[in-house]
Protein backbone atom coordinates (compact mmCIF):
# COMPACT_ATOMS: atom_id res chain seq x y z
CA UNK A 1 0.00 0.00 0.00
CA UNK A 2 2.84 2.20 0.61
CA UNK A 3 4.10 1.81 -2.66
CA UNK A 4 0.90 2.21 -4.05
CA UNK A 5 0.46 5.83 -2.74
CA UNK A 6 4.40 7.33 -3.30
CA UNK A 7 3.41 5.35 -6.66
CA UNK A 8 0.74 7.84 -7.09
CA UNK A 9 2.51 11.00 -5.42
CA UNK A 10 5.29 10.82 -8.14
CA UNK A 11 3.11 10.52 -10.85
CA UNK A 12 1.32 13.22 -9.56
CA UNK A 13 3.94 15.37 -9.40
CA UNK A 14 5.05 14.71 -12.98
CA UNK A 15 1.45 15.45 -13.76
CA UNK A 16 1.74 18.78 -11.99
CA UNK A 17 5.33 19.62 -13.24
CA UNK A 18 4.50 18.43 -17.14
CA UNK A 19 1.34 20.36 -16.95
CA UNK A 20 2.63 23.56 -15.76
CA UNK A 21 -1.33 24.58 -15.13
CA UNK A 22 -3.10 24.91 -11.73
CA UNK A 23 -6.43 25.26 -12.54
CA UNK A 24 -9.01 23.18 -10.27
CA UNK A 25 -10.13 20.98 -13.30
CA UNK A 26 -6.90 20.09 -14.31
CA UNK A 27 -5.70 19.43 -10.81
CA UNK A 28 -8.11 16.92 -10.39
CA UNK A 29 -7.91 15.36 -13.64
CA UNK A 30 -4.17 14.88 -13.22
CA UNK A 31 -5.14 13.31 -9.43
CA UNK A 32 -7.75 11.32 -11.29
CA UNK A 33 -5.29 10.24 -14.17
CA UNK A 34 -2.40 9.35 -11.61
CA UNK A 35 -4.56 7.07 -9.16
CA UNK A 36 -5.64 5.47 -12.56
CA UNK A 37 -2.47 4.58 -13.39
CA UNK A 38 -1.66 3.04 -10.47
CA UNK A 39 -4.67 1.25 -9.88
CA UNK A 40 -3.59 -0.23 -13.88
CA UNK A 41 -0.28 -1.04 -13.13
CA UNK A 42 -1.11 -2.83 -9.74
CA UNK A 43 -4.47 -4.67 -11.82
CA UNK A 44 -1.37 -5.92 -14.35
CA UNK A 45 0.70 -6.87 -12.30
CA UNK A 46 3.45 -4.38 -13.02
CA UNK A 47 3.93 -2.61 -9.84
CA UNK A 48 6.41 -4.46 -7.65
CA UNK A 49 9.60 -3.77 -5.62
CA UNK A 50 11.51 -4.83 -8.69
CA UNK A 51 10.17 -2.37 -11.14
CA UNK A 52 9.72 0.33 -9.12
CA UNK A 53 12.93 0.53 -6.63
CA UNK A 54 11.50 2.76 -4.49
CA UNK A 55 13.69 1.54 -1.19
CA UNK A 56 16.47 2.83 -3.55
CA UNK A 57 15.91 6.23 -3.56
CA UNK A 58 18.13 7.17 -0.50
CA UNK A 59 20.78 5.27 -1.77
CA UNK A 60 20.28 6.38 -5.09
CA UNK A 61 20.32 10.22 -3.97
CA UNK A 62 24.17 9.10 -2.50
CA UNK A 63 25.40 7.46 -5.20
CA UNK A 64 24.40 10.11 -8.17
CA UNK A 65 26.58 12.68 -6.99
CA UNK A 66 29.45 10.28 -7.03
CA UNK A 67 28.61 9.08 -10.53
CA UNK A 68 28.32 12.63 -12.06
CA UNK A 69 31.59 13.47 -10.50
CA UNK A 70 33.50 10.15 -12.23
CA UNK A 71 31.93 11.31 -15.61
CA UNK A 72 33.19 14.59 -15.45
CA UNK A 73 36.27 12.97 -14.29
CA UNK A 74 36.21 10.38 -17.29
CA UNK A 75 35.26 13.18 -19.69
CA UNK A 76 38.55 15.17 -18.78
CA UNK A 77 40.72 12.27 -19.74
CA UNK A 78 38.68 11.70 -22.87
CA UNK A 79 39.27 15.12 -24.41
CA UNK A 80 42.60 14.90 -23.36
CA UNK A 81 43.56 11.68 -25.46
CA UNK A 82 41.36 13.53 -28.03
CA UNK A 83 43.32 16.43 -27.97
CA UNK A 84 46.71 15.20 -27.54
CA UNK A 85 48.93 15.02 -30.82
CA UNK A 86 49.50 11.61 -30.82
CA UNK A 87 46.17 10.19 -29.57
CA UNK A 88 47.10 7.71 -27.27
CA UNK A 89 44.11 6.04 -27.82
CA UNK A 90 44.64 2.24 -27.22
CA UNK A 91 41.15 0.35 -27.63
CA UNK A 92 41.04 -2.36 -25.46
CA UNK A 93 38.20 -5.06 -23.99
CA UNK A 94 38.62 -6.25 -20.25
CA UNK A 95 36.10 -9.21 -19.14
CA UNK A 96 35.14 -9.39 -14.84
CA UNK A 97 32.55 -11.26 -12.82
CA UNK A 98 30.76 -7.86 -11.21
CA UNK A 99 29.40 -8.32 -7.64
CA UNK A 100 25.57 -7.24 -7.89
CA UNK A 101 23.07 -9.95 -7.51
CA UNK A 102 19.79 -8.69 -8.81
CA UNK A 103 18.65 -6.81 -12.22
CA UNK A 104 18.57 -3.73 -10.84
CA UNK A 105 22.02 -3.92 -9.38
CA UNK A 106 23.57 -5.33 -12.94
CA UNK A 107 21.94 -2.58 -14.92
CA UNK A 108 22.66 0.23 -12.66
CA UNK A 109 27.11 -0.89 -13.02
CA UNK A 110 26.50 -1.61 -17.12
CA UNK A 111 24.55 2.06 -17.44
CA UNK A 112 27.21 3.59 -15.42
CA UNK A 113 30.04 2.50 -16.87
CA UNK A 114 28.48 3.15 -20.01
CA UNK A 115 27.26 6.60 -18.91
CA UNK A 116 31.54 7.65 -18.07
CA UNK A 117 32.90 8.73 -21.29
CA UNK A 118 35.77 6.54 -22.77
CA UNK A 119 33.80 2.81 -21.49
CA UNK A 120 31.30 0.87 -23.07
CA UNK A 121 29.46 -2.08 -21.45
CA UNK A 122 29.96 -4.25 -24.43
CA UNK A 123 28.63 -7.66 -22.57
CA UNK A 124 26.12 -7.63 -19.46
CA UNK A 125 25.16 -10.53 -17.41
CA UNK A 126 25.50 -11.99 -13.74
CA UNK A 127 28.17 -14.00 -14.21
CA UNK A 128 30.38 -11.89 -17.05
CA UNK A 129 30.78 -7.78 -18.32
CA UNK A 130 33.21 -7.36 -20.69
CA UNK A 131 33.89 -3.26 -21.00
CA UNK A 132 35.14 -1.78 -23.98
CA UNK A 133 37.79 1.17 -22.74
CA UNK A 134 39.44 3.85 -24.98
CA UNK A 135 42.43 3.33 -23.39
CA UNK A 136 44.07 0.53 -21.63
CA UNK A 137 43.79 2.49 -18.18
CA UNK A 138 40.12 3.56 -18.73
CA UNK A 139 38.96 -0.29 -19.03
CA UNK A 140 41.40 -1.73 -16.39
CA UNK A 141 39.58 0.62 -14.46
CA UNK A 142 36.36 -0.67 -14.39
CA UNK A 143 37.85 -4.37 -13.25
CA UNK A 144 37.78 -4.32 -9.27
CA UNK A 145 36.16 -0.51 -9.45
CA UNK A 146 35.61 1.76 -6.56
CA UNK A 147 32.07 2.06 -9.20
CA UNK A 148 31.65 -2.05 -9.11
CA UNK A 149 31.72 -1.53 -5.08
CA UNK A 150 28.99 1.24 -4.86
CA UNK A 151 27.25 -0.48 -6.93
CA UNK A 152 26.86 -3.57 -4.91
CA UNK A 153 26.47 -1.31 -1.91
CA UNK A 154 23.74 0.38 -3.50
CA UNK A 155 21.74 -2.96 -4.37
CA UNK A 156 22.05 -4.11 -0.87
CA UNK A 157 19.93 -1.36 1.04
CA UNK A 158 16.74 -2.99 1.89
Amino acid sequence: MLLAALLFVLFYVFWILMSGFFTPFLLAAGAASSLAVVWFAYRMGVADREGHPVHLIWSALAYWPWLVREILKSALDVSRVILDPRLPASPTLVRFKPRQKTVVGLVTHANSITLTPGTLSVEVGPEQFVVHGLTRASAEAAVDSDMDRRVARFERVR
